[in-house]
């Protein structure tokens, strides 16, 4: 802004110059040459960050979106890796609402996180139109979704849905496990993990001790038919 001579609502501010202004915002297709709205997003940021510069200013928002959660999340965490890692270091604003790629700063040094505050209030949200630093708590879009008009019992179905999907995002060495390589880049990352919970939490809900033979060759040829359909 103060580079095109706009007036900056800071009290204070150190301002550097750039020399290129690059932005992935909205959400926008070219049907007429067949390219989606993903196809759109992936060659926008391809230019960017082959065209970068040392005093460049990226501003990224919401990479990754418009495909499957697994690879979008995939996406912006490598895209939001390789930025941080490149030589030419520059400025960038990263915004999106995967909550995961918060986890960013645990393991990239100049990662910081900031979110919009954010209060709840006799059962409301109240936004409060003030950056803070750190990351959200959540993305209220279930909350939003019901200022929205979406109706309850949908809300109620959602909140139970998160519930369920809200577990084991770190390592037991409390480092995201989206960071984590394997190795030889094949297979597709976990949402929330390199693990699936859901199978700890029914393995050790088994009593081996008081399973009959017969009940344990049922529950284990009833755990590798789930195993086979999630596969497939």
């Amino acid at each position: 802004m103060a580079q095109v001579g706009s007036f900056v609502p800071a009290a204070a501010a150190e301002i550097g110059v750039v020399d290129r202004l690059f932005t992935r915002v909205g959400a926008s297709d070219n049907l007429a040459e067949g390219e989606s709205t993903f196809m759109v997003e992936m060659k926008e940021t391809a230019d960017i960050l082959n065209h970068l510069t040392p005093r460049s200013l990226i501003i990224l928002d919401e990479i990754g979106r418009g495909t499957s959660t697994f690879d979008g999340i995939s996406i912006a965490w490598a895209v939001a890796e390789y930025l941080h890692a490149t030589a030419h270091r520059p400025l960038v604003l990263f915004a999106t609402h995967y909550h995961e790629l918060t986890d960013l700063s645990r393991t990239l040094a100049r990662v910081e996180n900031f979110s919009v505050a954010v209060r709840e209030w006799k059962g409301e949200v109240v936004f409060l139109r003030r950056i803070v630093p750190g990351p959200a708590s959540q993305s209220y879009g279930i909350q939003v979704a019901r200022l929205a008009g979406v109706p309850t019992a949908v809300i109620e179905r959602a909140r139970e849905i998160l519930r369920n999907l809200e577990c084991g995002e770190l390592t037991e060495a409390g480092q995201p496990r989206l960071a984590q390589h394997d190795g030889g880049g094949a297979g597709q990352l976990g949402l929330f993990g390199g693990g699936d919970h859901r199978w700890r939490e029914e393995l050790a809900a088994i009593d081996v001790d008081r399973l009959s033979p017969l009940e344990a060759l049922t529950r284990l040829h009833a755990l590798v038919d789930q195993a086979r359909k999630d596969q497939s």
